[in-house]
């Protein structure tokens, strides 16, 4: 039974007073993407505690905007980039990617500007290194056209132009019902920021782009020498992240449910393991999703959604990467599709898109186990949470 009509019903509270004074030490904002085909509105802008791990009852803000399913923020955090995951069949059909400034003393978001992502159900953005260009994973859940990764112009007050560059892959066809066609779930750069991962569920590789912009803006990316990491068949990569160092990466793979480490050196990915996500789940049950590491680079986390639904925690070798499994832990919902670590490193959020809640539960900083939950809060379809950190 799913859980609806609670808290997007709820009014956002008054920015005014709040936003201009100083905040408590304990006391951080975060922004809240969902998906709009029930009762969310869009964007949501929250307050969160880290002395109890709680969200307040109301929005600060909650901004309008149809399935901003995936947030991107600038380093100094005065842009917010949304992708608009639509489609054919959806309200708006045309996928969409929006700009947002932030104010600066308030938080308060203002639309800059929205441009067509030219694909359908874009899912995911980057921006580059320099802050010149937003990446977009166009999924594309049909066949035709199939997924592409598009590339947005950027101007130095976050108006976002057309794309100039539209790439796409050929499909690896492993699995006849969801890679007949190219699926690009995640576009990241590496930390040199001189190369960009496309991670394509529907090819089974990543494909690495170099970055020039200085050779030809129009056509600010192209392909590497290896142009592609192959993966194994049906595997369906999703999320790419690289190590705070740049030495290492680690990969989702959402269709094998598995995590690979990858050593790193100048656009070269080389795989040293393959981790289990969930090797005792039927091959269709298997979904893994996001992951995310602790500020201090000891612990790494990946939701496996599927039959398993549950957060897993590993440590992470400091000299080699490598990953050692701690903990399973149930995320007491249905479909975590992102989570965040907050900035005290005291608790996890975890966006359990399917049974419409945010789930609070309790951290350990020095073992980087998981522990009780301290809220679950009835939230529709939330998709992305990301935190707004102190500068």
């Amino acid at each position: 039974m799913k859980m609806r009509n609670f808290w997007p019903l709820l009014m956002a509270g008054s920015v005014g007073a709040m936003g201009v004074q100083a905040a408590p030490v304990d006391s951080h904002e975060l922004l809240v993407g969902s998906y709009t085909q029930g009762t969310s509105e869009g964007i949501y802008r929250l307050q969160f505690d880290s002395s109890t791990g709680q969200i307040a009852a109301k929005a600060l803000q909650v901004v309008k905007s149809a399935n901003p399913s995936w947030l991107t923020l600038s380093r100094d955090q005065k842009l917010l980039f949304a992708v608009n995951e639509n489609g054919p069949g959806q309200a708006d059909p045309v996928g969409r990617v929006s700009s947002f400034r932030l104010d600066p003393k308030s938080h308060q978001l203002h639309l800059i500007n929205q441009v067509q992502s030219l694909g359908n159900e874009p899912t995911h953005s980057s921006l580059s290194a320099d802050g010149r260009y937003l990446f977009v994973g166009n999924y594309s859940v049909s066949e035709d056209p199939g997924g592409s990764l598009a590339v947005l112009p950027v101007s130095p007050e976050g108006k976002l132009s057309p794309p100039v560059q539209l790439s796409s892959h050929p499909a690896s066809r492993v699995n006849p019902e969801r890679q007949v066609s190219a699926h690009v779930h995640s576009v990241v750069s590496a930390p040199d920021g001189q190369f960009v991962f496309a991670n394509d569920l529907g090819a089974d590789k990543i494909f690495v782009y170099r970055y020039d912009p200085k050779a030809n803006p129009e056509l600010p990316l192209t392909a590497a020498k290896p142009a592609f990491v192959s993966l194994p068949p049906g595997s369906g990569p999703r999320h790419l992240l690289f190590s705070a160092d740049g030495k290492h990466a680690y990969l989702s793979m959402e269709m094998s449910a598995q995590v690979a480490v990858f050593d790193y050196q100048a656009g070269q990915l080389t795989q040293r393991q393959l981790v289990d996500l969930a090797a005792e789940q039927p091959p269709e049950k298997r979904a893994g999703a996001a992951l995310h590491a602790s500020a201090d680079g000891k612990f790494l986390y990946v939701s496996n959604r599927g039959t398993a639904n549950e957060l897993l925690v590993f440590a992470i070798d400091p000299a080699s990467g490598q990953l050692k499994e701690l903990q399973r832990r149930s995320v007491e919902g249905d479909h975590p599709r992102e989570f965040s670590l907050d900035p005290s490193g005291k608790f996890v959020l975890i966006a359990n898109q399917k049974s419409n809640q945010i789930v609070v539960v309790e951290r350990d900083p020095n073992t980087g186990l998981l522990g009780k939950t301290v809220q679950k809060l009835a939230f529709d379809a939330p998709s992305d949470i990301k935190f707004l950190v102190r500068q």
